[in-house]
């Protein structure tokens, strides 16, 4: 049939329209059948979009509304939570062409994946087809006109935050801020409230994502969250897990994000410095001593005098911290010199 409407002009005339449709929807359109994994990890879909062939020349979307309504949308969604990747694929090809075709169906499409999204959240807290609607969700935040209607930041914040565990959540994040970044200080906020602490894998996917937001980030938004994003940063340096600890330090060789560093060094570099410093002699892994060289040695381009001072400030920390653990050790040798000196005493008191 395919094959017939490419090779063949004039072939989809009105009448074909609600034959056409009707055959798509009792072929495609059934109750799925329960969940083989309803608490296990989700399936991980595969990132590449099918390559499919493209629509007849024939195809009018004026005659074809009468017969693709928002019926035959719900009945579409609701197919998205099935366990098969390459169904998921198909209809996420399948619904994006829907929403750019029939304007009249773009409000209800994105009411509708909301109303998926939000009972995953609130209810379900399981659906086989958050990615494939996440994707779908970045191409519609992509033509968004502006300025963005105020019902999409609050979109933003009280829906897709939730997902973010998801990959795909960046894109769309990236997409939301490329459009008005007056969302950013929440997006990141979000991010490291609920960055991940035992979980390697997790934290590289965040860090992935954070450069991501960065690249898009306006300076003036950077300044109110550079604080608690450099302190992160300092932590993921000093991971013992050398993918955490490389994937931080490879924001150095991002001069978008070097730029915005250079402008805020007075601020960054104090929290940045003693992590850097001190796993430039005690990481495990010689890869991040090259890496942690690096990043020293742009700060030292950068500003040598608050280097300087950042280095004095370090060695007497170190110094007053080696006082206080030798005072320390002087009070235990005492105590230990009285127990002995007493040994009555504390047989006294323990019984």
């Amino acid at each position: 049939m395919v094959e017939y409407i490419t090779h063949n002009w004039n072939v989809i005339t009105e009448p074909i329209y609600p034959e056409v449709v009707h055959m798509f929807a009792v072929n495609m359109f059934r109750i799925l059948p329960p969940s083989s994994n309803p608490t296990g990890a989700e399936f991980d879909p595969e990132e590449d979009e099918p390559t499919l062939e493209a629509e007849s020349a024939d195809f009018q979307s004026n005659i074809a509304k009468k017969y693709i309504d928002q019926k035959f949308v719900l009945q579409l969604l609701k197919l998205f939570d099935s366990e098969d990747p390459q169904e998921r694929d198909f209809l996420k090809t399948t619904l994006h062409r829907i929403y750019g075709k029939f304007l009249g169906l773009r409000a209800y499409i994105r009411k509708q994946i909301n109303n998926i999204f939000y009972r995953f959240i609130y209810e379900t807290e399981h659906h086989n087809g958050i990615a494939e609607l996440l994707e779908i969700l970045g191409s519609i935040i992509n033509g968004f006109a502006l300025p963005l209607k105020e019902e999409h930041k609050i979109f933003l914040l009280k829906v897709l935050l939730p997902f973010i565990y998801h990959p795909q959540l960046a894109y769309c994040g990236v997409q939301f801020l490329e459009k008005d970044s007056t969302p950013t200080e929440p997006v990141v906020m979000a991010l490291l409230k609920c960055w991940p602490k035992t979980h390697s894998p997790k934290e590289v996917m965040f860090l992935n994502k954070l450069e991501a937001i960065l690249d898009v980030i306006e300076p003036s938004e950077f300044v109110k969250t550079m604080e608690p994003l450099f302190r992160q940063l300092a932590k993921c340096v000093s991971s013992p897990h050398f993918q955490v600890a490389e994937r931080a330090l490879y924001y150095w060789n991002n001069e978008y994000v070097m730029s915005l560093i250079s402008d805020n060094a007075a601020k960054i570099l104090p929290i940045m410095f003693p992590s850097l410093y001190h796993n430039s002699k005690t990481h495990w892994n010689k890869i991040i001593h090259g890496l942690i060289y690096n990043a020293l040695k742009l700060f030292i381009e950068m500003k040598q005098k608050l280097f300087d001072d950042c280095t004095q400030q370090s060695k007497a920390e170190k110094l007053k911290e080696k006082l206080k653990m030798e005072v320390q050790e002087e009070a235990w040798v005492k105590i230990e010199n009285l127990a002995k000196a007493n040994p009555q005493v504390l047989k006294t008191r323990v019984t």
